[in-house]
């Protein structure tokens, strides 16, 4: 399956396949590249799938250099980005090189940030290996690394030549990071109108068995969902930003969480599902029949739709402002107040800002346990 788009008329891509035998060399030998390839990949990954890209590229007699980094979000750095260029640089890497990433968000941001800065831009590849990067952030160009304990403060955006989703990493993917991905799903099934959520619902045995052809119409479905919204506004200035919904929350969540536990208490995929619940209680200023049926969808696959799941040894007062704190750090703000994503109804996504502070109060507080 291939999902083809344009953006500023250049053509790109997205394919979708149950092998990665051939699909990355053909589409190296179809970009006019000095044949210089630096692979830079996520240390969870199995070896195996590395080493046959490695051996795949190898075939077609490039000129290959790989870099491993860890895919912690504390590695979402100035220091790591300068690795990767570092090693473009003492390579004597051209604009017409190429740079491919396998990874999840952290890789993937790295990477195509490196890309887009490295003399103006690089070509870029990207296979994504979590299921959160699989469904969203493996298109749509954004890059960035974190700053300053900012979450995305500095990037770009730059936007791969060619994606590819392969069924043996879906395959390969531990059950917590495969399952993180539902609540980017659920976000688009939400914010426009598709089978999307029907699918989740329906479907959700052959889902949890990876079923590939199911996996592959939903992630298609999901993809296209996020394109329609980013196609004609690249830079975020208005409709692009109702992809963010459940975004406002959950950043400050996961900030939060890092901070006073262990990294990565919550993946973002996980903490996205929270942060959709928090903006539908806010918007509906309670609980409602949306919230309901959401959270019902999260339980489905076994995803929180709380913060915590105890009450032991935990500070709320501390949390519950520490995530106050770090809703008005979002990005999105350019006011007094913090923008979110409301939504009153399904398929209505509207960007509005937090005005009501003792809602957002009672928000966080309702959700940390």
């Amino acid at each position: 399956m291939i999902i083809d788009y344009k953006i500023n008329h250049e053509s790109h891509n997205i394919i979708l396949s149950d092998k990665i035998k051939n699909n990355i060399v053909n589409q190296v030998e179809h970009v006019n590249s000095d044949k210089k390839i630096l692979l830079s990949y996520d240390d969870k990954i199995d070896q195996s799938i590395i080493n046959l890209i490695r051996k795949e590229l190898k075939l077609i007699g490039v000129k290959l250099i790989l870099v491993k980094i860890s895919g912690n979000k504390k590695n979402k750095n100035s220091k790591i980005l300068f690795k990767i260029i570092d090693i473009l640089i003492s390579n004597q890497f051209t604009k017409n090189s190429i740079l491919i990433s396998c990874g999840g968000g952290v890789v993937g941001d790295l990477s195509n940030l490196a890309a887009s800065l490295y003399l103006r831009g690089m070509i870029y590849f990207h296979v994504p290996s979590t299921m959160t990067a699989i469904i969203d952030s493996c298109i749509g160009g954004k890059t960035a690394i974190n700053h300053r304990n900012i979450i995305n403060s500095i990037g770009t955006y730059y936007h791969p030549k060619s994606v590819m989703i392969f069924k043996e990493i879906i395959d390969n993917l531990p059950d917590r990071e495969y399952f993180a991905g539902i609540p980017e799903i659920v976000k688009c099934g939400l914010i426009k109108k598709s089978n999307i959520l029907k699918f989740l619902s329906n479907y959700h045995e052959d889902i949890k068995k990876r079923n590939f052809k199911i996996i592959k119409k939903l992630i298609s479905e999901t993809l296209k969902t996020k394109i329609h919204f980013f196609i004609n506004d690249i830079n975020e200035k208005n409709y692009r930003l109702n992809l963010n919904f459940g975004h406002t929350f959950a950043h400050a969540i996961e900030m939060a969480t890092d901070d006073n536990f262990k990294k990565d208490y919550l993946r973002h995929g996980e903490a996205v599902g929270i942060g959709i619940m928090c903006e539908i209680y806010y918007s509906h200023k309670g609980k409602s029949e949306l919230l309901e049926e959401t959270e019902n969808i999260l339980k489905i696959y076994n995803l929180p739709t709380k913060i915590f799941n105890t009450s032991k040894n935990i500070d709320f007062a501390k949390i519950q402002n520490n995530i106050y704190q770090g809703i008005f750090l979002d990005k999105k703000k350019i006011n007094k107040h913090p923008r979110y994503i409301s939504l009153k109804k399904k398929y209505k996504p509207q960007i509005n800002e937090i005005e009501n502070l003792d809602l957002l109060n009672h928000t966080i507080k309702f959700f940390l346990n």
